[in-house]
């Protein structure tokens, strides 16, 4: 079966660790997943700059390097990205930003991204959100 997987909530939230644990469960089962698509909060995901406390579990972190490690296709929604300033070299260039801090691996594109991956999924899973 093919999944695509939306995560609106931010990694410090349940439903992100929910979102992580369904996904690495999906891909050990043998099912494909499509795309991951982080959006409205869930943007924080990606950036490179989070930081937990000590005593807490780094779920951003262990969302990089999952997907990293079996090489998904992870898309940040651009417009939430840039309004909560979750920023790739280009954007940060293009709004005069100082610097960039969207994580290595990750790639900003449009809604249109999560609309397609709804049509080439067999089942659309969210996590968070209102």
């Amino acid at each position: 079966m093919k999944f695509a997987i939306a995560v609106f909530a931010p990694a410090h939230a349940p439903a992100s660790r929910r979102a992580l644990r369904f996904a690495q469960a999906v891909v050990d089962g043998g099912h494909q997943i499509v795309r991951l698509f982080f959006y409205q909060d869930g943007v924080h995901s990606a950036s490179a700059n989070t930081v937990v406390a000590q005593d807490e579990v780094d779920i951003a972190a262990q969302w990089h390097s999952w997907v990293q490690a079996k090489g998904l296709d992870g898309v940040v929604c651009i417009a939430a990205a840039l309004r909560r300033g979750v920023l790739n070299v280009e954007e940060a260039q293009r709004y005069q930003r100082p610097a960039a801090n969207l994580g290595s691996g990750w790639e900003l594109s449009g809604l249109g991204q999560l609309h397609e991956a709804a049509q080439l999924a067999d089942r659309l899973v969210c996590f968070g959100g209102p």
